[in-house]
């Protein structure tokens, strides 16, 4: 056993024990949380917009700042970008993580001072965290390969500017540094087919034990090493014992990976995002994530079938029960207040708090971390018709279709046209132009080659009624929804077309 390896088992079994004075004592854990954060943010120009120094409770705070996404808080996150001090949180955010919008184009989200650590430390938790559950430590010792995006920054109003993983990568701990692939170097590399022929160079003959990246680019790199080798991982990698993820659901491609490995690995599953690193699984028999507590984040929970009430219920985490879906909405020492992260999660136990990620707020498909939502697959859809005039559509509905052999994923556009495309092919080509335009997250796997280009299924007139009318929903405000991030709807329509 290696120094890594020996020294890491002291460390989780200390960070556990540290650890059981918020899970077990949750309630008083966000109360420190809130109130730390509203006394700090007390004199920003946020804090003095909503009166936060008349803020005492919840109850107080939920009279005072009403529940927002991203849109409704641009005006300080332009004011932030622009390079003002003091808007959301004392001084300059340290970084702004710039990620895919929705209405407003790519968001930049501020990261402080104060929250990096929560970002960085999250991960490290969670690997010490399955150190201590399974006394396994060996992975330390050897390779760790972190798929991550480029952690070149650029500087906006001042502050340096970048993806979160890249941003990231620059706070990875020294003791790992020694361990982390690929170089610094490749990472920077924008291209992907690029830069994975430089991973796949840079680790093939390492001694790799730890993976780590969104399901369907671990993917991607597995196969090209299959290919490249005529090998399974396994034996390419043989000491090759821990994958870790987030950002998407891994189900999906659960079954080929465990084919392409050759072998049964652990897993952790983290609920990191641009606002804030929320949840990790810390047992491996358990899918429900713990929820930190006392991270610096100030949790709000919404039923969603309130969530578009004037007032909705916001509730406290004393409050929550098991399953059922609510919306995150989060408070936070990077300056986030009353924000609406779009995901619904579910809560699998109370003792202590672990939840899982049931799914957005709105319609999306992010079945491989394109994030797309109805707004753009409405517009693709609307500016591919202004060059197309002649084209009548009746319905459409947009679900991901995950390959499970030979050939790649894609989206698959069930469209029921009144008048056709005389050029299906050309039509199809627009539409997906129109959406890489649209998002920028779709654009990236469509040019990285994890996408292929959408795929339109023309179906029969009337199969839209018919689906309606087969699920007692024909007329009236019923609608057909635009997109989905499963096939279960795509499915049951595609056979209602056949019959």
């Amino acid at each position: 056993m290696g120094v890594k390896a020996w020294l890491s088992k002291p460390l989780a079994a200390y960070m556990h024990k540290k650890h059981q004075h918020w899970i077990q004592n949750p309630v008083e854990a966000q109360k420190a949380v809130f109130e730390k954060i509203i006394a700090t943010a007390c004199d920003t120009s946020f804090g003095q917009d909503h009166d936060f120094a008349s803020i005492k409770t919840h109850a107080d705070f939920v009279k005072a700042v009403p529940v927002r996404d991203y849109e409704a808080l641009l005006p300080y996150f332009n004011r932030v970008k622009a390079g003002e001090s003091n808007v959301l949180w004392p001084r300059k955010p340290l970084y702004l993580a710039k990620t895919s919008g929705t209405t407003s184009g790519t968001k930049y989200i501020p990261i402080s001072r104060e929250s990096i650590s929560n970002h960085i430390n999250g991960a490290k938790d969670a690997l010490l965290a399955y150190v201590h559950e399974t006394g396994k430590s060996a992975f330390l010792d050897g390779k760790m390969i972190f798929l991550s995006g480029s952690p070149e920054l650029e500087e906006v109003g001042g502050i340096k500017t970048g993806r979160l993983s890249g941003i990231a990568n620059h706070h990875v701990p020294g003791y790992l540094r020694t361990n982390q692939l690929p170089t610094y170097e490749t990472n920077c590399i924008e291209d992907w087919e690029t830069k994975l022929d430089q991973i796949i160079e840079e680790t093939i003959d390492q001694n790799m034990t730890l993976i780590s990246g969104i399901p369907p680019w671990v993917q991607m790199y597995f196969d090209k090493l299959m290919r490249q080798t005529g090998k399974k991982i396994k034996d390419i990698f043989p000491n090759f014992s821990l994958f870790v993820y987030g950002g998407v659901n891994f189900e999906p491609y659960r079954t080929k990976m465990i084919e392409s490995i050759g072998k049964e690995v652990d897993s952790i599953e983290l609920f990191p995002a641009s606002e804030g690193f929320f949840a990790y699984q810390n047992q491996q028999n358990d899918k429900g994530l713990l929820l930190l507590l006392d991270s610096g984040i100030f949790y709000e929970f919404i039923p969603t079938d309130e969530f578009f009430n004037e007032n909705p219920t916001r509730l406290t985490i004393g409050e929550v029960e098991t399953g059922v879906n609510y919306a995150l909405v989060i408070s936070s020492n990077a300056g986030l207040w009353g924000y609406s992260i779009g995901d619904t999660v579910k809560f699998t136990s109370v003792k202590p708090y672990k939840l899982i990620v049931s799914g957005r707020i709105k319609h999306f498909i992010s079945a491989f971390g394109e994030h797309v939502i109805g707004e753009e697959v409405e517009k693709a859809m609307q500016r591919t018709m202004a060059k197309y005039t002649s084209v009548e559509l009746l319905e459409f509905t947009v679900a991901p279709y995950v390959s499970q052999g030979k050939g790649q994923s894609y989206h698959e556009w069930l469209v029921e046209f009144s008048k056709p495309p005389m050029d299906l092919d050309a039509f199809e080509k627009e539409l997906n132009e129109q959406l890489q335009k649209l998002n920028t997250y779709y654009d990236d796997l469509i040019a990285g080659n994890i996408l292929s280009n959408l795929k339109i299924r023309s179906l029969p007139l009337g199969t839209f009624r018919n689906y309606m009318k087969s699920k007692g929903k024909l007329g009236g405000q019923n609608k057909v929804p635009r997109l989905s991030n499963d096939r279960s709807i795509a499915d049951d329509i595609i056979k209602i077309a056949s019959s």
